[in-house]
């Protein structure tokens, strides 16, 4: 489930980090041969190492997703391919030293097949959790068949023709 806020650190604490405290938004993929409670602990991990340097302002749990491109990855048996993997993300407030930090321990997580760290707002963090939300509660739409297309589309052709 998606969290609103964590309140990792105390309020005084977040108010000392002052004009020097950025928001960040880290997505990462994690290798989806992982068991469930695996990629779980690993997950929590992620998260844990994040609460210990600053204020997580929003997050979504990994859902394993069908990736758009094939990741390939040099490990030490040999060249590894991912087409699918857990999907997670998480908005967080820290200085400047402590986010190298979480950079160089994602860097370090042999788990994590791809991450990517990008500068935001508290808003846009929360504007995308209420997004997230309202899309998981919208009912799933069927793709149509190509026989549908196929006959909406000769109607179509016929009635421009007519």
């Amino acid at each position: 489930m998606a969290k609103n806020q964590d309140k990792s650190m105390e309020a005084d604490e977040v108010e000392d980090m002052g004009a020097d405290a950025r928001v960040y938004e880290l997505g990462f993929h994690l290798d989806p041969d992982l068991p469930v409670e695996e990629m779980k602990k690993q997950y929590q991990a992620i998260h844990a190492a994040i609460a210990s340097k600053g204020t997580v302002v929003a997050e979504v749990e990994p859902v394993k997703i069908q990736l758009a491109y094939t990741i390939s990855r040099q490990e030490v048996s040999g060249r590894r391919d991912f087409s699918s993997a857990y999907f997670a993300w998480i908005v967080y407030e820290t200085l400047a030293t402590d986010h190298a930090e979480v950079l160089a321990a994602m860097n370090a997580n042999k788990f994590v097949v791809r991450f990517i760290d990008l500068i935001t707002t508290k808003d846009a963090a929360r504007h995308a959790l209420e997004v997230h939300e309202m899309l998981a509660k919208m009912p799933e739409q069927e793709e149509p068949t190509d026989e549908v297309v196929s006959t909406e589309l000769d109607t179509a052709l016929e009635s421009v023709a007519a």
